[in-house]
C-alpha cells in the first residue's frame, strides 16, 4: 500500500514515554514535535524535541486528553502524523478518527479496531467467535445489581468484577464471597465512571495463583500478522504490573506456539494494523485465557526489544508508512533474557502513597546490558497531575540470572534523592526466593511480603543518617567547657520517630539508638557524598540535606527523614484534632459530607485523586462537620485543610 512518507511526528504524550518515542522518531530521520502542559513546561521531553507546542492547563483533561487541542497543535507545527504513546489517548477511537478526519496519520491501528477491542465485553464476544480461549464470565447488556449478582453466583466465587472500558487495573475488584459482592460492584462501578466515564461492568471467574502473560503482535496493511514472543507480567500489585520479563520462565516452546497462534488470530479478527499486545491469564496446568487486547505499545515493551533486537517504535513508523513488516514469523528469535522494573514516586511503607516534590539528584547507572528510560533530571519537579512513574530500568543478560543480577546492581547504583520512591521495595522483590526461582504468580506480592519489608533491620542506615545530621550541624549542643556532649536528634522516617544521640569520637560519631550503639567513622563528607565505615566495612552513600529534610541513598536502601528535634510533642494515643488535611497534592473527586452532619471516627469525608490513585480522607474523631474548605473538581496541596470537625468529647461522668 503506497502512502506519502511521514516527515514530522507529533508525540501526544509526556514524560519518559515521549522521550523514548522522540529517540526512535529522530533516529529514523524524522522531526519530532512535543506538546506540553503548563506543569511540564520545563520537562526533559520538551527540550529533546525539534519543536514544541504548549497545550496550557495542568491536568490531563486540560491538556493531554484534549483531542482538539492536540489536533490543532499538529496542524500549527506542520506534523503529518501523530504518535499517541502509551496511555492518555493511545486507545481512544475518537482520537484516531479525528486524526484521519484532519488528514493526519495516526501511528496505530484503525479507529474501528480500537473501538472493537477497547470494550472488554465486545472484545470478549469477538474473541469467542474467533476461537480464542476466554475466561468464563458474564459480559451482557443487563447491568442491574440483581443480574450481576445472579451471574456471579452462577460462575461461583471468587469472581473478578471489571470495568468494561479502560484498563490498568482500574475499576477492578476481586470478590471472594457473596457477602462482599454488592460492595465490590458498587466500588468497581464508581471507579469505572471516574476513570473511564462508563459504569458498564463485566464478570469473570477469578483464576488465582495464575500467570499474567502477554504476547507482542504486529500487523501491517498487507495482511501480515506475526508475534514476537511473550512477556511475563505476573508480579503485580493492585492488578498493576511491577516486574516484567521476557521470555517467561514458565513458558515452554509448545505453549509459546499455541499462545502466539491465539494472539495472531485475535489480531486478524479485527484486521489489526500496527503494534499491539494480547494479554492472557495462564493457570498452573498451562491452560490460557484471553484477558484483553491493548491496541498500543506497552510500557514494558523494552524487554521484548532487548531480546529480539527490534525497535518496536521504528516498526510502528514503517507500518504507518504502508510498508510490509520487516520480517516474517520464521525470522523471530529470542536471544537471552530481559527484566524491567519501574521506579515510582511513592511510599511503599505508607500504603504506596504517591509523592510529589523536587528530584534533588538523579544519576542513572550506565553499563553493559543496561537500559534506563526516563524523563527526569536533577532539579525537576514531580507534580500531582500525572502518573507517578519516574523511570524504567531494564537489564539484559545471556540468561535470566545474569539479567536479574544486573538489574539489582542497576537499581542500587541509580541514585534518586529528594522524594520517597519504591526503589528499596523493588530490590526486595528481586531478592525474593520465589522470584529468583521463576515462580512468581499474580499472588506473589501479598501482605506477608509487605510485612517483611517493614521488618528489615535498618539500624546501620539510621545510625549513618544520625551521624550525617551531627556532622552537618543540624542541631548543635549548648556550649560547655565540660567533656564533649552528645548531639541529640529526633527524626521521622517511614512513619516512625527515631531518637538518637551522636557523640563525637576520633574520626566519627558513636551513635546510640535506644539500646543499640554503633560507631560511624566518617572518611569524607562533601558535595552530597559520604564515605563512611561501620563494623570495619567501608561504604559510600549519596545524600541530600536541607533545613529539616534529609535523604540518604545507600544503594541497597534509602532513608528519607524529616528532622523533628524541635517539633511540638504530641501525646501518644491523644484524641484526634478534627482538622482533616490532604495527605498529598491532588484533585478533589468527591466531598461525602455536609456542614452540620454528624460523623464517626474512620468515616470517609473526602476523596482525592492523585497520580491515578484514589485516596480516602477520614474523620480522626467522632464529631460534627463545622466547615468544608474544598469542593469537587478543585486542586489541593499536600497538608491543605479539607474539613474541620467539632470534636465530640468523651463522656467521663461516673455511673
Amino acid at each position: 500500500m503506497k502512502r506519502t512518507p511521514i516527515s514530522t511526528v507529533l508525540i501526544a504524550n509526556r514524560g519518559e514515554i515521549a522521550c523514548r518515542i522522540i529517540d526512535s522518531v529522530q533516529a529514523a530521520g524524522l522531526s519530532a514535535v512535543a506538546v506540553y502542559s503548563d506543569a511540564d513546561a520545563d520537562a526533559l521531553f520538551v527540550s529533546l524535541a525539534d519543536a514544541s507546542v504548549s497545550l496550557g492547563g495542568n491536568t490531563a483533561a486540560e491538556s493531554y486528553l484534549d483531542i482538539q487541542k492536540i489536533v490543532q497543535a499538529a496542524k500549527r507545527a506542520g506534523a503529518d502524523a501523530i504518535h499517541p504513546g502509551y496511555g492518555f489517548l493511545s486507545e481512544n477511537a475518537q482520537f484516531a478518527a479525528a486524526c484521519m478526519d484532519n488528514q493526519i496519520r495516526f501511528i496505530g491501528p484503525s479507529a474501528a479496531a480500537i473501538a472493537l477491542m477497547g470494550n472488554k465485553a465486545t472484545a470478549k464476544d469477538l474473541m469467542i467467535k474467533a476461537g480464542v480461549p476466554c475466561v468464563p464470565g458474564y459480559q451482557g447488556a443487563k447491568q442491574d445489581n440483581d443480574t450481576l449478582m445472579a451471574e456471579a453466583i452462577k460462575l461461583g466465587f471468587p469472581v473478578m468484577v471489571k470495568a468494561a472500558a479502560g484498563g490498568g487495573g482500574r475499576g477492578m475488584r476481586l470478590v471472594i464471597c457473596e457477602a462482599d459482592l454488592l460492595d465490590g460492584i458498587a466500588s468497581a462501578r464508581a471507579e469505572a465512571v471516574s476513570a473511564f466515564g462508563s459504569e458498564e461492568l463485566i464478570l469473570e471467574k477469578a483464576i488465582l495463583d495464575s500467570r499474567h502473560i502477554e504476547i507482542q503482535i504486529a500487523g501491517d496493511a498487507h495482511g501480515n500478522v506475526i508475534h514476537l514472543g511473550e512477556r511475563d507480567c505476573s508480579a503485580q500489585r493492585r492488578h498493576q504490573k511491577v516486574i516484567e520479563e521476557c521470555p517467561s520462565p514458565f513458558m515452554s516452546g509448545e505453549l509459546r506456539a499455541r499462545m502466539g497462534e491465539a494472539a495472531v488470530n485475535a489480531a486478524i479478527a479485527v484486521s489489526y494494523e500496527g503494534v499491539g499486545t494480547v494479554e492472557f491469564l495462564v493457570d498452573q496446568d498451562q491452560h490460557f485465557y484471553f484477558l484483553e487486547m491493548n491496541t498500543r505499545l506497552q510500557v514494558e515493551h523494552p524487554v521484548t526489544e532487548l531480546v529480539t533486537d527490534i525497535d518496536l517504535v521504528d516498526w510502528q513508523l514503517q507500518i504507518a508508512n504502508g510498508q510490509p513488516l520487516p520480517c516474517g514469523q520464521q525470522d523471530i528469535s529470542l536471544d537471552g533474557h530481559a527484566i524491567e522494573v519501574r521506579i515510582y514516586a511513592e511510599d511503599p511503607r505508607n500504603g504506596f502513597m504517591p509523592q510529589t516534590g523536587t528530584v534533588q539528584l538523579f544519576e542513572p547507572y550506565e553499563n553493559v546490558g543496561v537500559r534506563i528510560d526516563h524523563g527526569i533530571y536533577s532539579g525537576c519537579q514531580v507534580s500531582p497531575y500525572y502518573d507517578a512513574m519516574l523511570a524504567k530500568l531494564i537489564c539484559w543478560g545471556k540468561d535470566r540470572e545474569e539479567a536479574r543480577s544486573r538489574l539489582v546492581r542497576t537499581l542500587k547504583e541509580t541514585k534518586i534523592l529528594g522524594l520517597v520512591t519504591n526503589k528499596s521495595f523493588l530490590l526486595q522483590l528481586l531478592a525474593e526466593p520465589a522470584f529468583i526461582q521463576g515462580e512468581a504468580t499474580t499472588d506473589f506480592i501479598n501482605s506477608e511480603l509487605l510485612d517483611r519489608l517493614e521488618a528489615v533491620d535498618r539500624t546501620q542506615q539510621l545510625a549513618v543518617t544520625a551521624a550525617l545530621l551531627a556532622q552537618n550541624g543540624a542541631a548543635q549542643p549548648a556550649w560547655s567547657n565540660a567533656e564533649p556532649m552528645a548531639v541529640v536528634e529526633t527524626f521521622l522516617a517511614d512513619g516512625i520517630e527515631t531518637r538518637c544521640s551522636s557523640l563525637a569520637i576520633n574520626g566519627g560519631f558513636r551513635v546510640n539508638l535506644g539500646a543499640r550503639s554503633m560507631d560511624v567513622m566518617i572518611n569524607a563528607c562533601e558535595a552530597g557524598r559520604i564515605s563512611y565505615s561501620c563494623d570495619g566495612v567501608d561504604r559510600e552513600a549519596a545524600f541530600y540535606l536541607k533545613n529539616d529534610v534529609i535523604s540518604v541513598d545507600f544503594g541497597f536502601d534509602i532513608v528519607n527523614a524529616t528532622v523533628t528535634t524541635y517539633a511540638p510533642v504530641s501525646a501518644k494515643g491523644a484524641l484526634g484534632s478534627g482538622l482533616i488535611s490532604a495527605s498529598t497534592d491532588g484533585l478533589v473527586v468527591k466531598v461525602l459530607v455536609a456542614v452540620g452532619e454528624s460523623v464517626i471516627k474512620g468515616q470517609t469525608l473526602v476523596l482525592i485523586e492523585a497520580m491515578k490513585m484514589e485516596h480516602r480522607h477520614v474523620a480522626d474523631v467522632d464529631g460534627e462537620v463545622a466547615s468544608i474548605n474544598v469542593e469537587a473538581g478543585t486542586q489541593v496541596k499536600n497538608r491543605q485543610l479539607l474539613v474541620e470537625l467539632s470534636v465530640v468529647e468523651a463522656n467521663n461522668e461516673s455511673a
